[in-house]
């Protein structure tokens, strides 16, 4: 090596870079001084300083491998300039590894982002590899003979420890067996082209030691180690107070900052209104923050807007067609590719397309695509961190609460308080962007919910020896008071339900023989009362207006007379009774759950002026007639 300037200890090649300007060799952490004095540096960039920004440069003028496209390689030569960043250079299948996952994601600007991490992470686990093991290359992570070697590689990356059978970092472990399986496809590609059969054989059978082996070494350890990291973790979701302080505060600052903005428009003013825009979509139609914050110009501009179709609209209530012509949507692209939407309200809609007119003026770059962009740059703004900085100074009591992820949850978990059917959960979860799967699986209640209030009554069942009184109960159904109180409520209309319908019935009989010899001896006392044939027929009509008839809708009552034993009277349900109980017991009604007393007590202590003349065993008897009733009526 003949250097422009020789140093005065040894040095190794890697520690010198040439010129740009001039190819003179020059130590690498003083190259930045001499391009800026270089005699042959044109005079446009004189500018140009910085030892980081020197060495991008330098590593840019050389020409990319075989097979490395230029934007690949100028991701590559942007990363510091540290050992990971030297072995990607010059690893021809890291390249290919970061060339691969380059042409499979969409253009947006966190996609380099994550290319480079990808690419750092396999250089990291070559360099722990070729300190611990034979491996020099990254053809030899594939060799099947090297693969005890590779999993001792992976482990000390990943921080593996023996003794608890943990990792460090459990999400490393994973990623990298990934990037290897990508690795070897890449190799058996290249093998095959070159006609290199023994390669390609070495690379399928790696991927065979992989599905066979990778699981019992690695991912088994890493996916408990990631487990057992969310146990005992409290689960916060937002409070409905603070969402509407939010909210209130997001308008109020949407207002302020349109008047600034329209006396002086200036970056600053264009940024506050930028994020603050950005936070209220977020939040209004709890979808992902990345998503909002990636969506383009062209999305926004391209949206649907023509009326809607007459035949589609015959369908709707006249509610539903006001919301349809109030909400604009905007289809964004998701999470894996997915078509989400975004709604959008008129105020929304306003403030949006001034930012679009304020864009030129407020020194937006016209190679910005984003609709939620920074003021001279070619980026966004993040709206995780609009929602943190607004969620702080809205004055919630609890703004650490108030996320893009927590607020999903809350809306996804809050939904089965609306007892949703299930294509109105398929709507739902369509529109949050994930599989119903998911949202079952992670989106309802939280388990410890679950567990606390339902599972908890079977428990304390078993332990009072009382579960035989639970047989044909559901959860729902069982009431279990932990001060060895308890109280069983049937779904449906239990066996012991239909032999207290059975008995009643047959007492009814008895009580028409009984009334009716009343009726021919006279009446016995007056303290009895024996209403009219027209005044039962009238209160008959009037307690069966809109439900379906059925000559089992009656209570029985007991009267007690002074001289003689008890007769059991008919006495019919007046329109005001009716109307007290279906307010509260409608819902036994419709799901065919026969209601406990526990709930006919409520219902009597709701209604004490309506009901006064009712026990709680009239009402249960009223709720199980009325259901026998519906079914008679459906099975028709």
């Amino acid at each position: 090596m003949v250097a422009c300037r020789r140093p005065k200890e040894e040095k190794s090649t890697s520690d010198f870079s040439h010129c740009i300007h001039c190819q003179g060799l020059y130590n690498r952490k003083t190259l930045w001084r001499h391009m800026r004095t270089c005699p042959q540096n044109p005079t446009n960039e004189k500018h140009t300083v910085g030892q980081r920004r020197v060495q991008s440069l330098i590593s840019l003028s050389l020409p990319p491998p075989a097979d490395v496209s230029k934007s690949v390689w100028t991701i590559a030569c942007e990363m510091v300039n540290d050992e990971v960043s030297d072995v990607v250079k010059k690893n021809r299948y890291i390249l290919l590894l970061g060339e691969q996952m380059y042409n499979r994601l969409k253009s947006h600007s966190g996609r380099n982002n994550y290319v480079k991490q990808k690419m750092r992470e396999v250089a990291r686990l070559l360099i722990t590899a070729r300190s611990l093991t034979p491996i020099h290359n990254i053809e030899d992570f594939i060799q099947p003979c090297n693969f005890s070697h590779v999993i001792k590689a992976v482990r000390a990356v990943a921080g593996f420890s023996e003794e608890t059978n943990t990792y460090k970092i459990p999400s490393l472990a994973l990623k990298l067996g990934h990037s290897l399986v990508k690795i070897a496809n890449s190799v058996e590609c290249n093998a095959l082209m070159s006609g290199r059969e023994a390669v390609a054989e070495c690379a399928r059978n790696f991927r065979r030691l992989y599905e066979s082996k990778w699981n019992d070494v690695v991912s088994a350890a890493a996916l408990t180690t990631l487990g057992e990291a969310k146990w005992n973790k409290p689960q916060v979701l937002p409070f409905t107070e603070d969402v509407r302080t939010l909210h209130t505060f997001l308008y109020s600052k949407q207002q302020e900052f349109v008047n600034a903005l329209q006396d002086k428009p200036t970056s600053k003013n264009f940024a506050n209104l930028c994020k603050v825009m950005l936070t209220q979509i977020v939040i209004f139609n709890r979808r992902r923050e990345g998503e909002v914050s990636k969506m383009e110009i062209q999305s926004y501009t391209s949206r649907d807007q023509t009326p809607m179709h007459k035949d589609i609209a015959a369908g709707l209530s006249d509610f539903e067609k006001k919301l349809c012509s109030y909400f604009q949507r905007v289809e964004i692209r998701g999470k894996r590719g997915r078509k989400v939407p975004v709604l959008l309200t008129p105020d929304m809609v306003v403030a949006v397309d001034f930012l679009i007119r304020m864009r030129e003026r407020c020194q937006v770059p016209v190679e910005n695509k984003h609709l939620f962009a920074r003021p001279g740059a070619l980026s966004h703004y993040r709206g995780a961190d609009c929602i943190r900085l607004y969620a702080k100074e809205s004055g919630a009591k609890h703004p650490e609460a108030l996320c893009s992820t927590k607020l999903r949850k809350q809306v996804a978990t809050l939904s089965t308080v609306l007892n949703l059917k299930d294509n109105e959960m398929d709507q739902l979860a369509n529109f949050l962007g994930h599989d119903i799967r998911v949202h079952r699986e992670f989106y309802r209640l939280p388990e410890s919910t679950l567990q606390l209030a339902k599972i908890s009554k079977v428990l304390i069942a078993m332990e009072k020896g009382r579960l035989p009184e639970l047989q044909g109960k559901g959860l729902d159904g069982i009431t279990i008071d932990p001060q060895d109180e308890m109280d069983v409520s049937s779904n449906s209309s239990s066996d012991e339900a239909e032999l207290q319908t059975s008995s009643c019935r047959s007492q009814e009989n008895e009580d028409h023989m009984n009334a009716g010899n009343l009726q021919d001896e006279g009446p016995q006392d007056e303290g009895l009362e024996v209403s009219s044939k027209k005044k039962a027929k009238m209160g008959s009509q009037k307690a069966h207006v809109g439900r379906p008839k059925s000559p089992s809708i009656v209570d029985l009552d007991v009267a007690h007379l002074k001289p003689g034993p008890k007769v059991i009277v008919k006495r019919k349900w007046s329109e005001e009774e009716v109307n007290a109980v279906e307010k509260h017991m409608l819902h036994f009604i419709h799901s065919c759950r026969v209601p406990g007393k526990a709930d006919c007590v409520s219902c009597l202590l709701a209604e004490p002026h309506a009901l006064r003349n009712r026990d709680w065993s009239a009402v249960k008897f009223y709720v199980n007639n009325r259901i026998a009733a519906l079914k008679r009526q459906q099975s028709r």
